[in-house]
């Protein structure tokens, strides 16, 4: 039986307290914006959620940066059927992103706890089409082999993290440390510490 992202997988991981909370999404956010206006030198204008589920990211990056424009996108019939009006949330598929253009380079890419669920044909379809839609930072959540995890399992891909940094590297981001990566477009910016 294939999974299911509907409103009991929602409930189960996300709700009363979910994978971490909303204390900790809320620091998650806070260090996104952060890195992204870092590099960009200004306040943040435009978030690009892929895998956005519920759009749990909206409501913390509102609160930091009210005036923000969010776009997000996830697989998920019930969260789109749901949240789509009223979050700004559309319907695709991670592969889509091979071809789906449906904004310019966002100042904030997010794809948050997405990429370690993709089988790695649709993992390599869609990854180039993130590098393209990242103006600045990209905060690209994923977990390993190496990592201790906790929470959902299911279809759960467990690859080194190896696997990982050679395709965000072969597209040209630049890691720059707690799941951020520098977009591809600027990636002769950094100073020489600033990166690894």
């Amino acid at each position: 039986m294939a999974k299911r992202y509907d409103k009991s997988y929602f409930d189960r991981w996300y709700r009363g307290g979910g994978i971490g909370g909303a204390r900790r999404l809320a620091r998650k956010v806070a260090l996104a914006v952060a890195t992204a206006e870092y590099h960009l030198e200004r306040p943040l204008r435009t978030v690009l959620d892929i895998g956005a589920g519920e759009a749990a990211w909206r409501a913390p990056l509102l609160k930091l940066r009210p005036g923000v424009q969010y776009l997000g996108f996830d697989a998920s019939e019930y969260a789109v059927g749901r949240y789509g009006r009223s979050r700004n949330l559309h319907l695709a598929r991670f592969a889509d992103f091979a071809l789906l253009r449906p904004c310019p380079p966002a100042d904030l890419l997010v794809c948050s706890d997405v990429l370690h669920y993709l089988p790695a044909r649709e993992l390599d379809k869609g990854l180039p089409g993130l590098a393209e839609l990242c103006g600045s930072v990209a905060f690209l959540e994923t977990f390993t082999r190496e990592d201790s995890t906790e929470g959902d399992d299911d279809e759960f891909h467990p690859r080194p993290a190896a696997f990982y940094r050679k395709r965000f590297e072969s597209l040209g981001f630049t890691q720059l440390g707690s799941h951020c990566w520098l977009s591809p477009a600027r990636r002769d910016t950094p100073t020489s510490l600033e990166v690894p």
